[in-house]
């Protein structure tokens, strides 16, 4: 299996690449409950095939028999497992412990992969390599957050390498600032969902994009952009945030109860707005994505746009037509409650604890975002979040009805 093999090794060294520059003290922190330690995600992927495919391995002996307890995230069919909210009290094992962990599950990993590993150890391990990949994005989410919740604000990356991450993102093109273009969509009947290996499919999905399927859309338009700062300033100055005729009611009383006046990661200093970034605080760029809006937030603002979100098949429609520039900039909130695909059914055992238990009170999200790693995008992956989270880098594109 050389390129399962080789992409093995690229996946785990991008991990460590993004903790690389993390001292011991920053990878322990834990600065909310919904937030993981960078420690602990190190841990975790690892507990990943440590658990589903080294442990199924006769004589296998695992590195220490607490990391079954203390790096299970949510799998009830593994076992017990260490308090999510408490993953910041982890001091112990160290941080150079846990990189012994990585380097020992490697280890007997890579001689798995060379030995040609059956069908099912080859679908598994290419799962925990997807699933290493969000990690990689939630290590970056994390991070942000805790440096957000230090008075230093302290910066993950100067920003002035080229990185795609945060600071990176690309902005709209200055004619973007008079108002979005419109791209119109016939509608009809028409299929979502993963279309599976083959010339015109992604080779890889999770669980929740299947079963394909088919749906009917009205005719629609999508804004051919993200919305970005300036507009949703404009939302801002016109006392969005002060006009419960725009909000859901959930959202209104979770935007008065937390005092929300603008996207997360802002403050304003000296009438300017600034934000936190992975570089630290930086301007706000007009013309860049807005992100970190919650579901409730991007409603509101559709709703003062004279629009709508789309919903995620309408989005998935788009993104395998003519839409371009869907991906790498922000999470795109769609208007689509994240639930099951008729037909769908969870596989067995601990496996089928991934997707399927999440399927209530929480929104869908496409695209990927600006800490996505690039080649693990595809027009059929569902995010998903409740709908009043605000950490994820998280934006919206307006949609319409033709």
């Amino acid at each position: 299996m050389p390129n399962l093999l080789g992409r093995y090794r690229a996946v785990r060294s991008a991990t460590e690449q993004l903790c690389a520059g993390l001292s011991p003290e920053d990878a322990v922190i834990q600065s909310m409950p919904d937030a993981s330690p960078a420690k602990w995600h190190l841990a975790h992927s690892s507990w990943f095939f440590e658990t589903f495919i080294l442990a199924r391995a006769s004589g296998y002996q695992p590195f220490d028999p607490a990391f079954r307890y203390l790096f299970n995230s949510y799998y009830e069919a593994v076992g017990a497992r260490h308090e999510r909210a408490a993953r910041g009290l982890l001091s112990r094992p160290s941080l150079d412990e846990v990189r012994r962990y990585r380097r020992h599950v490697d280890e007997k990993m890579l001689a798995v992969l060379e030995a040609s590993p059956d069908p099912t150890t080859s679908s598994v391990t290419t799962l925990g390599l997807h699933h290493e990949q969000q990690h990689q994005e939630l290590i970056l989410t994390d991070i942000k957050h805790a440096f957000w919740s230090n008075p230093l604000r302290p910066a993950y990356s100067d920003g002035a390498t080229g990185s795609r991450l945060d600071v990176g993102a690309r902005s709209a093109p200055p004619a973007a600032v008079v108002g979005p273009e419109w791209l119109s969509f016939a509608g009809g009947l028409s299929s979502i969902g993963h279309q599976g290996p083959g010339p015109a499919g992604e080779p890889f999905a999770f669980d929740n994009e299947s079963p394909r399927h088919q749906v009917f859309l009205q005719p629609y338009a999508l804004s051919a952009r993200p919305v970005t700062n300036r507009e949703y300033l404009a939302f801002i100055d016109d006392g969005g945030y002060r006009r419960p005729e725009l909000w859901l009611s959930d959202g209104w009383q979770t935007a008065t109860a937390s005092a929300w006046q603008a996207p997360f990661y802002r403050e304003k200093r000296d009438e300017a707005w600034w934000s936190m970034t992975l570089a630290g605080m930086r301007p706000v760029d007009p013309d860049q994505p807005v992100c970190h809006v919650s579901f409730y937030e991007a409603d509101a603002y559709a709703r003062w746009a004279d629009a709508r979100l789309p919903t995620e098949a309408e989005w998935e429609m788009a993104a395998r037509g003519r839409l371009a520039g869907l991906y790498g900039d922000v999470w795109e909130w769609t208007q689509s409650p994240y639930t099951s695909y008729p037909g769908y059914r969870p596989a067995a055992g601990a496996l089928g604890e991934y997707n399927a238990k999440f399927m209530c009170n929480q929104m869908v999200l496409r695209g990927g975002s600006c800490a996505t790693p690039p080649n693990h995008t595809r027009a059929s992956y569902r995010n998903f979040f409740p709908p009043a989270t605000r950490w994820q880098w998280s934006g919206l594109r307006l949609a319409r009805d033709a």
